[in-house]
């Protein structure tokens, strides 16, 4: 179990980025959350299996790749503080 601090930046606000998020994320037994920056990027703050994190990003990618321009991922300890994953 690890915990992962990502950063999307592009144009990721106003697509359905957030909502994907979370329904990838729960479909993956993700917990976490993801939220609005006030510079037009998106924050997500997400725990679990290493795997199944990866692959939140590589489905966020396939899906909004278009929209992406860059990424910031820092790999962290896990906490346990979340139970489910949501929009903040």
């Amino acid at each position: 179990m690890v915990r992962a601090h990502i950063f999307f930046s592009g144009s990721v606000q106003g697509v359905g980025f957030r909502y994907t998020t979370v329904s990838f994320a729960k479909a993956l037994s993700l917990t976490g959350w993801v939220k609005n920056l006030p510079d037009g990027s998106v924050e997500i703050n997400v725990e679990g299996p290493r795997e199944e994190i990866e692959g939140l990003i590589s489905k966020l990618k396939v899906q909004f790749g278009s929209f992406i321009q860059d990424q910031q991922i820092e790999w962290l300890e896990v906490r346990g503080e979340f139970i489910k994953f949501s929009i903040v």
